[in-house]
């Protein structure tokens, strides 16, 4: 994939993410623009106010992953994936969730405030998937997020979950 290509993929979930923000929440987000490296992936205005976010996707299989990317996986995500498919159904959407949240929690930001969107991209999962589950996720005791939201499907039309502080 291509740098354009994961921008623009960055743009799409930020984008949808701010719709359904402002739709769910009443509170305007507007004029997003991307960061460099050390930054979160986007900029926005929240209540006229700068706001970084962080994108991520949340893939369920090797096979969405490779769909949504265009390309190969890297061997760290595909050794992921595979203990992921080894997982029991059941459990599969929290051990994917978690691994993210572990992983992103690792990351250090230039930026006053950060929240990380997770952009769900499994069909079989839901909001209300995530919901039902919020008290099992592990938010790890350190990360660089003031909150954590979940895009519940790829183009935002179940809306959207808030997992950190509120959710847990």
């Amino acid at each position: 994939m291509s740098e354009s290509e994961k921008l623009a993929l960055e743009h799409q979930a930020a984008r949808l993410f701010m719709r359904a923000y402002e739709r769910e929440m009443g509170i305007e987000m507007r004029h997003i623009w991307h960061n460099e490296p050390r930054k979160p992936d986007v900029s926005c205005y929240w209540q006229n106010e700068k706001l970084d976010l962080e994108i991520a996707h949340l893939y369920g299989s090797t096979e969405e992953a490779k769909h949504l990317l265009g390309r190969e996986l890297s061997e760290r995500t595909h050794l992921e994936l595979e203990h992921l498919m080894l997982t029991p159904p059941d459990h599969r959407l929290l051990e994917a969730l978690n691994r993210l949240l572990a992983n992103k929690a690792e990351k250090y930001y230039v930026s006053e405030r950060t929240w990380l969107v997770i952009r769900n991209t499994n069909p079989a999962w839901q909001r209300q998937d995530f919901e039902l589950r919020c008290k099992f996720i592990l938010m790890p005791p350190t990360h660089p997020f003031e909150q954590v939201w979940i895009l519940g499907d790829m183009q935002g039309e179940s809306g959207i979950l808030q997992l950190y502080p509120d959710g847990r």
